[in-house]
């Protein structure tokens, strides 16, 4: 018996989408290929009759189930697993999968875990900062033109799920850290990084990066990011300690002189 992914763990993430067409074209691509959820993060344009009209009836369920977000961070708070789209390679996107190869690795993840996929603005695509909140990252094969459609580049990674097929399952992966708990994470552990000089502070997300490829490897649950967390308190508490030790000996010794 052959394993799938679970699609209903599955939702579609625009991110500041220009076109109100292009949401609707998305919106009736996902449900096509079975994926009922898509959300948008502040939309430039969003004409709700615009949208309905390139999504048609049979995704209008879709786009009334849409929620509307402010910033990406909050539309991935609940996730698990994030995979952003790039048409660009290079630079911070060094492990880059085609989006059948993703599918696959896609499947025992999505049968306890929460997973979006983020498509960025049509003009420009994902930032740095905006690849900073995924896993993982897709790039679409193109013969020369490397850029789709936002819509067309839905249509592509959503048929690569529907279409995923694991013929000898494995065991699915248990249920790992939502994104709201890894950033708090990260946030906690450049913090101590920079204060204790080891990373560097003009610039530490650079550094960073080499932290968030380690953990994303090891796919933390949400136990085990308390651990590390609770780890980056007690190295706090005795930093401050030794520096205010330090003070208070100083100042013995100021009024022994």
């Amino acid at each position: 018996m052959s394993t799938k992914i679970d699609l209903a763990h599955v939702r579609v993430i625009l991110h500041r989408p220009r076109y109100p067409e292009n949401i609707g074209a998305a919106a009736r691509a996902a449900c096509n290929m079975g994926i009922r959820r898509l959300d948008i993060v502040q939309p430039e344009n969003p004409a709700e009759d615009r949208i309905r009209m390139l999504a048609t009836h049979a995704a209008r369920e879709v786009v009334d189930g849409m929620t509307t977000f402010d910033s990406l961070a909050d539309a991935l708070r609940d996730c698990q697993y994030v995979v952003g789209t790039t048409a660009r390679l290079g630079g911070e996107r060094q492990v880059v999968l085609p989006p059948g190869v993703m599918a696959q690795r896609l499947i025992p993840i999505s049968q306890e875990n929460e997973i979006a996929v983020v498509f960025g603005p049509e003009d420009r695509g994902l930032t740095n900062e905006d690849l900073r909140l995924c896993h993982a990252l897709i790039n679409i094969p193109t013969a020369a033109f490397s850029s789709l459609n936002l819509a067309q580049a839905v249509m592509v990674v959503c048929y690569a799920l529907f279409t995923a097929d694991e013929k000898a399952p494995g065991a699915s992966v248990p249920r790992l850290a939502n994104r709201h708990e890894l950033d708090s994470m990260y946030a906690q552990v450049k913090d101590i990084l920079v204060r204790i000089s080891y990373v560097n502070p003009e610039n530490p997300d650079y550094w960073l990066n080499h932290i968030r490829h380690f953990f994303t490897r090891i796919q933390l649950r949400s136990r085990e990011v308390s651990i590390i967390r609770g780890l980056c308190r007690q190295i706090d508490w005795y930093a401050r300690k030794n520096y205010e030790d330090g003070l208070a000996e100083g100042r013995r010794q100021a009024t022994k002189e």
